[in-house]
Parts: C-alpha cells; sequence; structure tokens
C-alpha cells in the first residue's frame, strides 16, 4: 500500500502521535508504514481521543465522527492522508 501524502503532514502527524503516547515510546521510529491503534499499546482510547483532539487543534479542522475508523487509524500515513485531506 503506497501512501501519498507530503512530508510536512507526515511529520506533523507524527509529532502529534509522539505527543500523545510520549517521546519514550516513539522517538525516531515513527514512519508512514507504523501501524497504530491496536500495534501501539500506548494508543489506547483514551490516547485516541486525545490525539483527535491534538490533530484537531494542530491541523484546525473537526473530525466527523464517521472518519473515526480503522481504516484512517492504521498507519502513520493512512491517517497523514486523512488529515492532508481535510486540509484541502
Amino acid at each position: 500500500m503506497t501512501i501519498d501524502t507530503t512530508e510536512a503532514t507526515l511529520d506533523r502527524v507524527g509529532e502529534a502521535i509522539t505527543e500523545v503516547i510520549g517521546p519514550d515510546h516513539s522517538a525516531g521510529t515513527l514512519t508512514a508504514d507504523t501501524l497504530l491503534f491496536g500495534s501501539l499499546p500506548e494508543l489506547d482510547s483514551l490516547a485516541l481521543v486525545e490525539l483527535i483532539t491534538v490533530l484537531e487543534d494542530r491541523f484546525g479542522f473537526e473530525m466527523d465522527e464517521d472518519d473515526i475508523n480503522a481504516e484512517v487509524f492504521e498507519s502513520v500515513g493512512s491517517l497523514a492522508e486523512y488529515v492532508r485531506g481535510q486540509l484541502g
């Protein structure tokens, strides 16, 4: 699966994830292929809510409830692609 997203968006999404789960758990290891929900034990349901809030604040959009699904949160790359789509 190839994720078409800009490096800047990917980096900023990675920074948001690191902010939520802590640098000790992800420092330098997040790539577009890094699997998220279900693969990172630190990313539990409470952390997911916090991540959504951080992304909404950082990128200036509101995530629709229907978009909170396994496809969007499959990997760092899929989440970055979703965010990029919200930005226009």
